[in-house]
């Protein structure tokens, strides 16, 4: 069974698909046409109700936006199985931090596919703040194998009683709410999340509680509010007979929501959870968003980065399921899933990708993370030795960027991949000052804010001194990794690179007869300037992640 589940990880990471097509449907999801730039959403406020027998939610979503160009008509998102109910726009002010509503008016608006196009009497002005009460409801999408393909989760504990999560990263948050479903834009104010669910159940979503109303149908509202910018895709909703811990570990807020009958063995679990917040906050800088503290939320479902809910349902096992991704052994000293969803923390929630094509902001960063959690824990030879292990989950199947502008991720190989390029760039760099400088640079200079894979290229090359790009583009943009072919030939060593990127350069370091020398292939033979016999043993580091080819004269 153990073994069943890991493969079934591998496989689902990495699926090969055959030569993909778009449409007017992805384009739609993915695009940014103007419809979508003319407006900066600035606040998300969802109030909705749950009703887990029926799997159904019915409210409204409040969302307060900017003009940023002259327009009559926005798009916003909602699948197309869910009903619009209605769509107002009314006047709005802020007034000693307090908003003000005035008049209501009714809005038109057309659907196409997943996308609603909402059309204004008048023309929205640049500059102006906005606001839409879009009511909305139906039965959401159910997830066949959550995260991994998206949607609700209605399952039941085991004494019977509704256990309902959501995950929808990728598919989109359009599945469950109204939004401006890209993560192009961020409210920056926040969210509000009011959440009404039967009585004795407890809702539990992003941010800090605010507290709970008994409501006179036998529902409770939960509410809760965000004060950090937030992706669409991490707003969430869990639902269960869920018991409070509440820890305070140096100031900052830990919080855990789990399953009534599991809490004996969740506060000695999570005990985990402190250990890692020293490492990841002295490798990538303060957690960022201690204004909404960290909560861990048992969910019916494996994990997902939930900003400052995040979803845990790794049964209170080591490793990924009790299995070690990286076959080593190592992986089993930690929980993967706190590790893991929690360093997205960092990477993918305080830092964004702008289109899911480069996800390997989120997902490489943050399985880098893991290899940085075993160093701070065991050492940097256990943390390198859980790299190497990485490797072998790598299927060079397809790019790890997708196609931009119609909501296509990247192959799997994003996370693997994806981190050992970072390991092989801190090699490249060869200073270990420098290179933990500039991922707490990184993290730091990109905090809550959205970037693209050539921000983290020019970022790279201008804080390392180096020009780096080939390399990037070589392990993100094509599918195999840089091959280091080397032969000996007349008592001297040779050596290239063979890669899709020209004028490729990257120093590798080598061993022979175990003395460490560091040398400089390029994409043409070069001639060593040091003797060689045929006898020596050469080695390759394994800190590098390259394909190695010896040419036996």
């Amino acid at each position: 069974m153990k073994k069943t589940l890991l493969f079934l990880f591998l496989l689902i990471t990495n699926i090969v698909t055959a030569q993909e097509t778009f449409t007017r449907k992805d384009s739609l999801h993915g695009g940014l046409r103007f419809e979508r730039t003319c407006f900066d959403v600035l606040h998300y406020g969802l109030n909705i109700t749950v009703k887990p027998d029926e799997k159904y939610i019915s409210g409204s979503n409040f969302i307060i936006f900017k003009v940023v160009e002259n327009t009559k008509k926005i798009q916003l998102d909602l699948f197309e199985n869910m009903k619009v109910d209605s769509i107002f726009i009314g006047t709005v002010g802020v007034e000693n931090d307090v908003i003000f509503e005035g008049e209501y008016i009714k809005l038109n608006y057309t659907r196409e596919y997943n996308a609603v196009f909402i059309d204004f009497p008048e023309e929205l002005k640049k500059g102006s703040t906005e606001f839409l009460e879009f009511y909305y409801s139906g039965k959401p999408l159910e997830a066949n194998n959550a995260p991994w393909d998206g949607g609700f989760v209605w399952k039941k504990d085991k004494n019977g009683k509704p256990f309902v999560g959501v995950a929808v990263q990728g598919v989109g948050a359009s599945l469950w709410f109204p939004c401006k479903d890209s993560q192009s834009d961020e409210p920056e104010n926040g969210a509000s999340i009011k959440v009404a669910v039967p009585n004795g159940l407890m809702n539990v979503s992003n941010g800090r509680f605010i507290g709970s109303e008994k409501l006179k149908n036998n529902f409770t509202r939960w509410d809760w509010e965000v004060k950090n910018p937030i992706n669409n895709y991490t707003i969430t909703l869990n639902i269960a007979d869920y018991v409070h811990i509440h820890d305070n570990h140096k100031g900052l807020d830990l919080d855990y929501y789990v399953l009534s009958y599991n809490e004996e063995k969740a506060r000695k679990h999570f005990e985990e959870v402190k250990p890692m917040m020293d490492c990841f906050q002295s490798k990538f800088g303060d957690y960022p968003f201690k204004e909404d503290g960290y909560k861990l939320v048992e969910t019916p479902y494996l994990g997902m980065e939930h900003q400052s809910a995040v979803a845990y349902g790794n049964k209170y096992l080591k490793g990924y399921l009790g299995n070690d991704l990286s076959r080593t052994g190592i992986g089993l000293t930690f929980d993967y899933i706190t590790i893991h969803e929690s360093g997205h923390e960092w990477f993918g929630n305080s830092i964004t990708s702008k289109d899911i094509a480069d996800m390997w902001i989120h997902e490489g960063f943050t399985q880098y993370t893991e290899i940085v959690f075993v160093e701070c824990q065991l050492g940097y030879e256990k943390a390198m030795q859980y790299a190497k292990g990485l490797q072998k989950n790598v299927f060079n199947s397809s790019p790890i960027i997708g196609n931009y502008g119609v909501n296509n991720e990247g192959s799997g190989d994003m996370y693997p991949k994806g981190a050992l390029l970072l390991n092989t760039l801190r090699h490249v760099i060869n200073d270990d000052t420098k290179w933990w400088k500039l991922i707490l640079d990184y993290s730091t200079t990109f905090r809550h804010k959205i970037i693209d894979t050539e921000t983290v290229i020019v970022f790279f090359n201008k804080e390392s001194g180096m020009d780096l790009t080939a390399i990037f583009n070589q392990y993100l943009r094509h599918t195999s990794i840089p091959k280091l072919e080397y032969k000996i030939e007349n008592k001297r060593l040779f050596y290239k690179w063979t890669t899709n990127e020209t004028n490729f350069f990257m120093p590798i370091d080598i061993k022979i007869n175990g003395k460490s020398k560091r040398i400089y292939p390029v994409n043409a033979w070069v001639k060593s300037n040091f003797k060689v016999k045929p006898t020596d043993k050469i080695e390759v580091s394994d800190n590098f992640f390259v394909k190695k080819s010896f040419e036996n004269n």
